[in-house]
């Protein structure tokens, strides 16, 4: 039996409870019950201006909160409460004590801490007199795993009112930092067909890891483009990052193929920055294969995509976003991983990413979190969201 867990407890506490339910990805069952038990009881002790106006949802393992005082903004704060699989690292375990103190575990960093903060905010301010802006609290399952299965999107097509908001705050870590937008990211998959011969009569045959040349020239000579938004510099990135061929050591291969990962600066739509990966790699619309289908057996190259997501602009001069940039003392840099700060920007809504970890932790079976970062990014947050940074 799971203890229950205590919102208003200190968020380096109540990340370590969380920590303590392991959650990977389709098993989110136990926490989300943990959250949404908490949340309900917490809200019904509310007496104050959130009394009765405070809902709480569960759509399977996803919790949603929100708060209905008519305030003249709405802020949402999403977390997901699933983690990549455990490597013996829960329960978590601390170590050092006061400024030293560190949290180890899976999910210390990705993102049990930012989901502690964005709890703890959420049960001590939506019934306190100096909230400034309504809260929208959104907990989603199945982030690490495929975007079919991520919880969010499936909040889209059910809940979609429960994400619409002047600013939205993704709890993924950033060391404190805000992170703000990310960058769009696509593969392609490009086929060589050529024809098997015996490599002692080499001529007979054509060799398909030979076709894949000029796709490699032009990995290699290509030099990324680096974009500045909003005072975010956004650097991209076009990579070979998988690759296979042959069947012999003494065979020419008639078949290789070669994974292709652009990563693009948000100022590219999907469609721009599939045109331009194909563009740098010589590749054309005729020689396209839909997923999954076996390309032509006559020698040439053929591409297929197996993956593209849009990036998100900053949205920095929003008013919400200047002013949550003011309560973070103005330090932004730009989110170079792709997040689900992009389902939001597809939604019109400004995003950014906040949280405590240093997101090079993430998925390590050493990860931690200093305890500090965890309230600092509690400080942060609850200076915006009381309007206690607002200058008078």
């Amino acid at each position: 039996m799971t203890d229950a867990l205590d919102l208003t407890s200190d968020p380096i506490d109540l990340t370590r409870a969380l920590v303590d339910i392991p959650s990977p990805s389709r098993h989110e069952a136990a926490i989300a019950a943990a959250v949404h038990t908490a949340l309900v009881g917490t809200v019904g002790g509310f007496t104050g201006p959130g009394a009765g106006r405070v809902e709480v949802v569960r759509d399977g393992n996803r919790v949603l909160a929100r708060t209905m005082r008519g305030l003249p903004s709405r802020v949402v704060l999403a977390g997901h409460l699933d983690t990549v699989p455990i490597a013996d690292n829960v329960p978590c375990r601390l170590t050092g004590h006061g400024d030293d103190l560190a949290l180890h575990g899976c999910g210390t960093v990705d993102m049990k801490s930012g989901d502690a903060v964005f709890l703890h905010l959420f049960a001590t301010l939506a019934d306190a007199a100096d909230l400034a802006h309504d809260l929208t609290l959104v907990m989603y399952d199945c982030e690490e795993i495929e975007a079919t299965a991520n919880g969010l999107g499936h909040l889209e097509r059910t809940h979609a009112e429960w994400l619409t908001g002047d600013v939205a705050i993704l709890g993924e870590p950033t060391g404190g930092l805000i992170e703000a937008g990310c960058q769009g990211t696509l593969r392609i998959r490009v086929h060589a067909r050529g024809v098997r011969a015996h490599s002692a009569r080499s001529w007979l045959g054509d060799n398909a890891v030979h076709r894949l040349s000029p796709v490699l020239a032009a990995l290699s000579a290509y030099e990324a483009r680096s974009v500045d938004i909003d005072g975010c510099v956004y650097r991209e990135g076009l990579q070979a990052v998988r690759m296979s061929a042959g069947v012999a050591g003494n065979t020419v291969p008639d078949e290789a193929w070669i994974d292709v990962n652009f990563r693009s600066a948000p100022d590219r739509d999907t469609g721009a920055a599939l045109a331009h990966a194909l563009e740098v790699l010589g590749l054309t619309q005729q020689q396209r294969v839909e997923t999954g289908e076996e390309p032509p057996t006559e020698p040439g190259l053929y591409w297929e995509l197996t993956d593209l997501s849009p990036g998100a602009l900053p949205g920095l001069s929003a008013p919400a976003a200047a002013d949550l940039v003011r309560a973070a003392g103005g330090r932004v840099r730009a989110k170079y991983g792709w997040t689900d700060v992009s389902r939001f920007a597809a939604l019109g809504i400004p995003a950014v990413n906040l949280g405590p970890g240093d997101p090079g932790l993430a998925h390590k079976r050493d990860e931690w979190c200093p305890a500090a970062q965890i309230t600092e990014v509690a400080a942060t947050l609850r200076a915006y969201l009381t309007g206690a940074d607002a200058p008078h």
